[in-house]
């Protein structure tokens, strides 16, 4: 993830941007940064990730969309505005849709690392998730073929939940029941 440019902006002049681009821009308090484009891997395992959530939310009031799609987290608690691409989110408060993105706080975001983007996933947007309450944080490293859970604790911390490496199944906190195999995950690595 880098800086698309070094000077803030408002963000009247993000949308204006975003308009006459085909880049993944997020905007985090009046600074833009550009996602790189997702690699093969990135995307087969996003798939994998999506179907099986998809699956499981059948019949339940949330819904699982893939990126890309804007969040613009909001808080009555919190200044600044911010508005990210996650890989995968899982909305159940579905009030928060306009016809462009949704605007609110998701239940669940997983975010799948590429090597550019490391420390934007790992650093700043785990605290800008913690920070706006998103109750539930994947952390989905190809490289470790690794999948971290962090889930809000009651003083609204992130707290790793599960963990696991190369084999065994991952656990949802926030998702009763659902786990998923690592094996099947990264199984065309």
């Amino acid at each position: 993830m880098t800086l698309y440019q070094k000077n803030k902006v408002t963000l009247n002049e993000y949308l204006q941007i975003r308009e006459n681009t085909e880049e993944l821009l997020e905007y985090i308090d009046g600074f833009i940064y550009m996602s790189p484009s997702p690699s093969i891997r990135h995307q087969r395992i996003s798939r994998e990730l999506l179907v099986k959530l998809d699956h499981f939310l059948k019949g339940t009031p949330c819904e699982i969309i893939s990126a890309p799609m804007d969040v613009e987290l909001k808080s009555e608690k919190i200044d600044g505005i911010k508005i990210v691409i996650p890989d995968l989110v899982i909305i159940c408060d579905k009030r928060g849709f306009t016809e462009s993105r949704y605007v609110g706080v998701p239940s669940l975001i997983i975010e799948i690392l590429s090597p550019s983007n490391q420390s934007h996933d790992l650093i700043t947007k785990f605290n800008i998730y913690m920070k706006y309450g998103v109750r539930e944080y994947w952390i989905v490293n190809p490289m470790l073929q690794s999948i971290t859970v962090y889930e809000l604790n009651d003083e609204d911390m992130y707290e790793q939940y599960d963990v696991k490496t190369d084999i065994g199944k991952v656990h949802s906190g926030f998702l009763d029941g659902f786990s998923v195999e690592l094996k099947e995950i990264f199984s065309e690595m």
